[in-house]
């Protein structure tokens, strides 16, 4: 298949996920992304295992990561090396970077250098805590901004200590927002003639992730609290015990909560005053969600998600790795990819073009596998 953005060079500075992640999505939709990478060891994503992959000497992590990808060694310190990457960067679209803030500045590739020499290059810098402020300077892994960004105090039970989000979230989503922002550029680019530089940071990625709650913040000045699983705004939102296992319930409206509370069989709470409307089961939560939870506590949970998908309240199992790649639904999306000539099965991009979902046609590359490639060039 013909993909969106054959024709497009990337090069990627970079390592770990936010940058890589950001790389790996362009590449997938049919970008040219060359993978820049330091002499001793490359991407320190490579030893993150186990799991490795068959050469039982690169991590999983790092072949899913950088599948797609052409890994070119340079050595940054080195000024013919950094001479050679504005050779690389004299026929690229866009350069994606997240070192350690400042290096770049320090060894001549920052965005004022490259944007005055490469006037049509879009430049895409990947910070911790962003490009201002006392903190632009400090390095940042996925779980610091977790929980200097407020996301740990919003997770977990209220009892409960706060709590670390399973999923790099905030790395995930900047090398998606990093990702956006590189597209829209490149479309300025398309009727400017110009590049331009964008600035993504994983505070700003948590921030964002808090949005609702910093909203309310600023709205009352209350600091919101944990719910468990709970939404803080919407009721019953939440994971439920039952008689054997636990599933999630959402009845996101009146009108599914009314169906909600004849399948419990209390047709009356739809009409009591205290949890007719959502403000009045939010502000009653403490005395409603109690009065739900012996009532599915009766009974097992293929029961009750039977009966509420037959009154059409969504509802689902909670499912563990295994058992949501064990099912159905998972197959038919077909979102693995056996990655070529390595084998590696992965999770594909989340996403199609006329229905056709884009498949990596190279594996992640070995150390330096491109350097004489393109260096010749």
């Amino acid at each position: 298949m013909t993909l969106p953005l054959e024709g497009v060079r990337v090069i990627e500075v970079g390592q770990a996920l936010a940058g890589p992640l950001a790389g790996a999505v362009l590449a997938d939709m049919g970008a040219e992304v060359i993978k820049i990478e330091k002499p001793d060891g490359g991407d320190d994503a490579r030893l993150w295992g186990p799991p490795f992959g068959p050469d039982g000497e690169t991590s999983l992590y790092f072949h899913s990561q950088n599948r797609n990808k052409r890994s070119v060694v340079l050595d940054l310190k080195s000024p013919a090396d950094v001479e050679a990457l504005h050779r690389l960067c004299e026929t690229a679209d866009i350069l994606i970077q997240n070192l350690r803030p400042g290096v770049v500045d320090e060894i001549g590739i920052g965005p004022e250098a490259m944007l005055e020499r490469h006037p049509r290059l879009v430049y895409c810098s990947i910070w911790a805590f962003g490009y201002q402020g006392p903190m632009r300077l400090n390095p940042g892994f996925d779980p610091l901004l977790q929980a200097y960004g407020g996301m740990m105090s919003m997770t977990g039970r209220p009892e409960d200590p706060p709590t670390f989000c399973g999923a790099s979230i905030n790395d995930k989503a900047t090398g998606l927002f990093c990702t956006i922002g590189a597209l829209a550029a490149l479309r300025q680019r398309d009727r400017t003639g110009r590049g331009c530089l964008v600035d993504t940071s994983l505070f700003e990625t948590a921030v964002f992730w808090v949005e609702g709650q910093v909203n309310q913040h600023l709205a009352t000045g209350d600091v919101p609290r944990r719910h468990g699983t709970g939404a803080a705004v919407i009721v019953p939102y939440q994971v439920f015990e039952t008689a054997d296992r636990p599933f999630c319930l959402a009845a996101g409206n009146d009108r599914l909560w009314a169906r909600c509370a004849k399948v419990l069989g209390h047709a009356d709470w739809a009409t009591d005053p205290r949890f007719a409307r959502g403000r009045d089961r939010v502000k009653h939560r403490a005395i409603l969600v109690p009065m739900i939870a012996e009532v599915l506590r009766t009974n097992t949970r293929a029961h009750w998600i039977a009966a509420l998908e037959a009154a059409g309240v969504p509802c689902a199992a909670v499912n563990d790795i295994g058992e949501v790649a064990a099912t159905e639904q998972f197959a038919a999306v077909d979102i693995v990819q056996t990655l070529p000539e390595s084998g590696v099965r992965v999770v594909g991009l989340p996403m199609s073009f006329d229905r056709k979902r884009p498949w990596s046609d190279r594996p992640a590359p070995t150390l330096g596998q491109h350097t004489g490639e393109y260096l010749k060039r």
